[in-house]
């Protein structure tokens, strides 16, 4: 990579660097709420692993997370915020300067 290039790249977000919080927010960018099912099954991940990126995002307040009961089963839905939609948006034009 030539040197001068270097200073042209912005930095990614690393909270939405990674694989799994990734992949939340891009489902979620499209849709107005998504629930944890849904979540775990379109992105392949495990149950706790995939609670703890929740937390994660939720906790830099790019996601809302909601929880409450459908009948008598627990239900869990989540929903970006503008926070999350404007970072999410960041990293996406970010991530172009790598890709030109």
């Amino acid at each position: 990579m030539p040197k001068d290039n270097v200073n042209s790249f912005r930095e990614l977000d690393p909270l939405l660097h990674s694989q799994l919080r990734l992949a939340v927010m891009s489902l979620l960018i499209s849709l107005e709420e998504a629930d944890f099912v849904y979540l775990r099954e379109k992105t392949g991940s495990t149950a706790g692993n995939l609670s703890v990126q929740l937390d994660k995002l939720s906790q830099a307040k790019y996601i809302e997370v909601d929880k409450g009961y459908s009948g008598k089963k627990p239900r869990t839905v989540c929903r970006i915020t503008d926070t999350g939609r404007k970072a999410f948006e960041e990293y996406l034009e970010a991530l172009k300067t790598y890709i030109g």
